[in-house]
């Protein structure tokens, strides 16, 4: 997707926290059942431009009414985050403990509430165990101001340690940090992209219980923040699918805080918005791999689309089809099922143009199926990653989606989930 462009930046360490004058922490505060890091907290030492896309569920968490409403501004200074619970569709006092979140970085970190967003992913329809997320807050605000003056007094990077705990707070069901960090040397200097998310299960476009923060020193207004953040938002988060469940909760959010002193122009901004489109291409991929139960990662490259939609549109529905991902769990060459899933998504093609294949094997053309391999197709359902591909020979427009095989673990994970 974003072609050579790749070499213009490189992948660093220091996850959300690498952008200069972004400083991040996580902490143990007890929600969850198990002794796991649960509260996590990132603040820009200055105002930041700030973007959001969010969940199109019409069912939505507490936290992210407030946050769409801190945001009205284009402007905050921190994020909260708290996993194990998603203070959703629990009444006031839903709107009562986002709001003491928000009061609490606000407190301990000198913030006005408003400058403050609030994210929570985990349990729905329970409420919070506010006095254990407050304590959690004052914990982490506690760790991040030391880490400030470190990065004051010029060891950031021992601050940046911190960093990967924040990573690991926001976990629910994931069994994989995703945590990334881009440098890219431009005309007017250097500009960082750091970024963490979430996401195992109820993922689907449009989100899917998916958390996802990106931070960047570059100085960028908002209105050019949301631009960027909904344009790659569109080709990673929304073209992912683990079972086809959007959640209540899920929110993208992109601070800039400009301590950088740069804005990336003429061929920096195109590259800039490749590698924000790249991180997020590579965190949504992360996701799918780590789906709940999962044992096989699947791209979905859909070509020859007479409209980008109508590629979009195919790509999601075969990753999101729970016959098609059985048959990858079961290494079955059921090419007819991809032709189905293609065939229901809504999209316009000629049937008897289009060719799938398994990696580089031919196993339909022209809509119908040809004589293949078996071993060879079985062979390639058995590798970890798995590409199908469509010709759809109707157009120029292309789309790639993934997602994951459906397994017996999945029920298991999703069967006891509360418990």
């Amino acid at each position: 997707m974003v072609d050579n462009a790749e070499k213009a930046w490189k992948l660093i360490n220091g996850g959300i926290a690498a952008p200069k004058g972004f400083y991040a922490a996580g902490v143990k505060a007890g929600i969850k059942y198990e002794d796991k890091y649960d509260v996590a907290l990132i603040f820009s030492d200055v105002q930041a431009q700030a973007a959001g896309v969010y969940t199109r569920n019409l069912v939505k968490a507490h936290p992210l009414y407030l946050t769409q409403r801190h945001l009205e501004n284009g402007q905050a200074r921190a994020i909260v985050v708290n996993s194990g619970n998603a203070n959703a569709c629990v009444g006031e006092f839903g709107d009562q403990a986002a709001f003491a979140m928000a009061e609490v970085v606000g407190m301990y970190l000198g913030l006005e509430p408003e400058n403050v967003l609030v994210a929570s992913t985990g349990v729905i329809g329970v409420e919070m165990p506010l006095d254990r997320v407050l304590n959690g807050i004052r914990v982490a605000s506690s760790v991040l101001l030391n880490d400030v003056v470190k990065g004051i007094r010029g060891q950031k990077e021992l601050a940046d340690e911190e960093a990967h705990r924040a990573a690991l707070a926001i976990m629910t069901t994931d069994t994989m940090v995703k945590e990334y960090a881009y440098e890219f040397p431009c005309a007017q200097g250097v500009i960082h992209l750091g970024a963490i998310a979430k996401g195992s299960g109820m993922i689907h476009p449009n989100m899917g219980t998916m958390l996802g923060f990106l931070t960047t020193d570059a100085d960028l207004p908002s209105e050019d923040l949301q631009r960027i953040l909904g344009e790659a938002v569109e080709e990673s988060f929304n073209m992912v699918t683990v079972d086809g469940d959007t959640s209540t909760n899920d929110m993208v959010l992109f601070l800039a805080n400009g301590a950088s002193g740069i804005t990336p122009d003429g061929k920096d901004r195109s590259n800039f918005e490749k590698m924000v489109k790249s991180m997020c291409v590579r965190l949504a991929q992360d996701i799918a791999r780590d789906g709940e139960g999962a044992s096989k990662f699947m791209e979905v490259l859909v070509s020859g689309a007479k409209t980008k939609e109508d590629a979009r549109k195919i790509a999601r529905s075969i990753c999101g089809s729970s016959l098609v991902k059985a048959a990858l769990f079961g290494e079955d060459a059921n090419w007819g099922r991809i032709l189905t899933a293609a065939g229901y998504s809504g999209a316009e093609f000629d049937p008897n143009k289009i060719d799938v294949l398994l990696g580089d094997l031919i196993v339909a053309q022209g809509g119908k199926g040809v004589a293949f391999s078996e071993e060879k197709a079985k062979e390639i359902l058995g590798f970890k990653d798995v590409q199908i591909r469509l010709n759809l020979h109707y157009g120029e427009e292309h789309a790639t989606a993934w997602g994951c095989d459906l397994t017996h673990e999945y029920v298991t994970i999703n069967g006891s989930y509360r418990t």
